[in-house]
């Protein structure tokens, strides 16, 4: 196995986060009311990006039964946005280069509440794959450029604070998102779940237009700066273990409804109630994670590779009924809440000097992840059973924690 180097090694004096923007860090007084709401509507406007993505988890059955497509074709609908913001993470900060920032995320935001209605209208599912295409160019651009905002938003003393709250946002979508979107989808309809979505981000556009302020390029992203990201040994680490806890759990969780009812027996009226508890799970996943990474952020991702993996190989055996499948449901909840938090502590201690580029690649690799991973579990499903997606995402995630361990052991 090739072994890279781990968050603490030779590169110099990585810091928990990176440094504020000079103009913000020169102001004397403290953060007015407006910054924070700024920053509470970017969080909002992560929120709705990420939940746009991940929202046909939840209402696979419904739309595929729409359709006429299997479950498995049906999770083209993760797949594409998925691959399309790998590719726009990286390059888009190349392409607006000098572009004011705030306009490109309200540009971003308008993007995904036009591709949400087109997917509301959509007469067929050639034209919903294409509505999630543009939701792929929304998902990777935003992301990648609202993850370095509370860096200028605020002086130093305020950047883990601001960055907390923008980051809260894809934390909250990850673990919230879908079990909201199932609740939508189950009490009116699929179509008014991407409605909902879309009129999520139509709000964030007017917060942002009237909260933000002019944000232009400090120090445009290169092609030099985003490949320099692939030199730096910590960075590729964390890189690594996004990609396998990510795309692993992807491979069973873009299942999940049909997990539930078809493993175990629950009713299809109760899925969105239970991914509701998921999410607060995932929740209490994420404030435990995040206690605990500045200590030794490596032990935190094994720990969840292993728990993920052990939680998947049981649901099978264990989860065969309601009262087990809720249980491990809500320890896979507690697990991968744990992720974000995780890989991006990773990468912001690798990489202080150059956050928004190193940044901006992790997620493209993220939304790879979810990209291959909800495609590869779709094949395991439609070639053999949800159960093999299951065991499948499972040994993904004992992958995950013996890679991390290796890479302990190499720099020992």
């Amino acid at each position: 196995m090739t072994t890279v180097e781990p968050v603490r090694t030779t590169d110099p004096g990585p810091s928990p986060l990176p440094a504020a923007d000079p103009a913000a860090a020169d102001r004397s007084a403290g953060v007015p009311l407006r910054g924070w709401l700024a920053l509470v509507s970017v969080a909002v406007g992560t929120f709705a990006m990420v939940t746009a993505e991940q929202l046909p988890m939840g209402l696979l059955t419904p739309i595929g039964g729409a359709f006429d497509v299997s479950e498995g074709a049906a999770g083209l609908m993760v797949t594409v946005p998925g691959l399309v913001a790998s590719a726009a993470a990286p390059l888009l900060p190349v392409l607006i280069r000098r572009t004011d920032r705030r306009a490109v995320l309200v540009g971003l935001l308008g993007l995904m509440a036009a591709a949400n209605l087109l997917s509301v209208l959509a007469p067929s599912f050639a034209v919903l794959l294409a509505s999630r295409f543009l939701v792929g160019i929304s998902i990777g651009g935003f992301w990648a450029l609202a993850a370095g905002i509370a860096v200028r938003m605020v002086p130093a003393a305020y950047v883990g604070r601001a960055t907390a709250i923008t980051f809260g946002g894809a934390t909250a979508a990850n673990v919230l998102g879908v079990p909201a979107g199932t609740l939508i989808g189950e009490f009116a309809s699929w179509r008014a779940a991407f409605a909902t979505v879309g009129g999520l981000g139509l709000l964030v556009v007017a917060a942002l237009l009237v909260l933000l302020p002019s944000l232009p390029a400090t120090e445009p992203v290169r092609l030099g700066t985003l490949a320099a990201q692939f030199r730096n040994r910590a960075v590729r680490a964390g890189v690594l273990a996004t990609f396998l806890l990510v795309g692993g759990h992807f491979v069973a969780f873009t299942f999940v409804s049909p997990v539930l009812q078809d493993v175990s027996g629950i009713g299809q009226g109760m899925v969105g109630p239970l991914l509701l508890v998921f999410g607060a799970a995932g929740i209490l996943g994420n404030f435990l994670a995040g206690g605990l990474v500045g200590r030794d952020v490596r032990t935190v991702i094994t720990a969840i590779g292993l728990l993920l993996a052990a939680i998947l190989a049981l649901f099978p055996l264990v989860g065969t009924n309601p009262v087990g499948g809720i249980a491990l449901l809500i320890g896979w909840g507690l697990a991968f809440g744990g992720v974000p938090v995780s890989v991006q502590t990773w990468i912001l201690q690798s990489a202080p000097r150059d956050a928004e580029a190193a940044t901006a690649l992790n997620t493209s690799v993220f939304n790879l992840a979810i990209a291959l991973g909800a495609l590869f579990g779709g094949l395991v499903v439609n070639a053999f059973s949800l159960t093999a997606a299951l065991w499948t995402a499972a040994a993904i995630g004992l992958l995950t924690a013996l890679t991390v361990r290796s890479v302990g052991r190499a720099s020992a």
